[in-house]
């Protein structure tokens, strides 16, 4: 049994704490310092969880994010980042007061950042952070993959890969989450699993503009079936600017081409809130029309992550090195019509 501490009481990160919790070991769920409200609700509702529309498991531990000094006094085995990317410095920094060398951590949260006008991995910026907060040598291993929340809380057959450069700690956190219905692979390419995560947000908006993008001189019912011959066309050519772009930052082809980008990638464009904005985008709607108009209060990964890493991309490298990727690109930081170059 080990103490396995899940700060993140979102979707994934509450959704986390299920095959954790089959394979008995000591699992608390804290939540952040956004969701007091949320976790006063799972206390009192049988630990019903709104997004995930399920009860979690009655011996999980419940508890507010100024708790996790008492929950830690006695340390703790692995620490579990459940949270969105914008917060992985506040994650870091709440770490850094009790964090020490025995601890593994386990990285859920899928995103890329700019440090020091680099682009990098989230578990570079976390171990950077660490490191000025005077903790070295974390070890941190990503979980990733085609992984919907309330799939797994439902113990719906699950695969994903956890990418460490220790092979034998990735082994290590397998045989501690995997279940009959949530299998892990292992790999040392965390570059290749890191960027391939994260980048297939944005390829996800583009290939849902297919629908978007279908002929309107077609009938309707032709135009809701057949946009798939332009998703299949958009779904290859992504890939291959995938394997690119992962290559150009030390990833390995064949991940791009595993669970961390072609497996995530069918999943988000399959029902992804990311293939829904590209749907509108590729109705030719501006982003900030579409987003104001139709999903204003919800996340868009993809979006999100090209206003962050956006002009980076675009001042480093020629539109002709990733012109699918550059498409969305304008369209989203720079609020233009969806142009896609066939």
């Amino acid at each position: 049994m080990k103490k396995i501490l899940i700060i993140g009481a979102g979707a994934m990160g509450s959704a986390f704490s299920v095959p954790c919790l089959e394979n008995r070991n000591d699992v608390s769920l804290i939540g952040t310092f956004l969701e007091n409200d949320l976790i006063k609700s799972l206390k009192e509702k049988n630990n019903y969880h709104p997004a995930l529309n399920i009860n979690l498991p009655k011996n999980l531990n419940i508890e507010r994010h100024d708790q996790i000094e008492n929950l830690t006094q006695s340390g703790v085995d692995f620490i579990v980042a459940g949270i969105s990317s914008v917060g992985i410095e506040w994650f870091a920094n709440e770490i850094s007061k009790f964090y020490n060398k025995k601890t593994s951590i386990i990285l859920l949260t899928k995103g890329l950042a700019i440090d020091d006008d680099h682009l990098i991995t989230l578990s570079e910026k976390l171990e950077n952070i660490l490191r000025t907060n005077g903790h070295k040598d974390a070890n941190i291993s990503s979980v990733k993959g085609p992984c919907l929340a309330s799939g797994l809380a439902h113990k719906m057959r699950t695969s994903t890969v956890i990418a460490n450069e220790n092979i034998k700690k990735a082994q290590e956190i397998q045989s501690l989450i995997s279940t009959e219905y949530y299998k892990c692979e292992i790999t040392n390419d965390v570059p290749g699993v890191e960027f391939s995560s994260a980048i297939k947000n944005i390829y996800s908006m583009l290939i849902g503009a297919a629908e978007g993008l279908s002929n309107p001189a077609a009938p309707i019912e032709i135009q809701k079936k057949f946009y798939l011959n332009t998703s299949a066309s958009l779904i290859h050519r992504s890939i291959s600017e995938m394997a690119e772009f992962v290559s150009y930052y030390s990833g390995k082809v064949e991940t791009v081409y595993g669970l961390a980008g072609l497996g995530d990638l069918h999943v988000s464009v399959a029902g992804g809130r990311n293939s829904k904005m590209g749907m509108y985008l590729g109705q030719g709607y501006l982003y900030k029309d579409a987003k104001e108009n139709f999903m204003k209060d919800t996340t868009v990964e993809g979006a999100q992550l090209a206003l962050e890493i956006g002009p980076k991309i675009m001042k480093n490298f020629k539109e002709n090195q990733f012109p699918l990727m550059f498409s969305i690109l304008k369209c989203v930081c720079h609020n233009k019509k969806l142009e896609i170059n066939w």
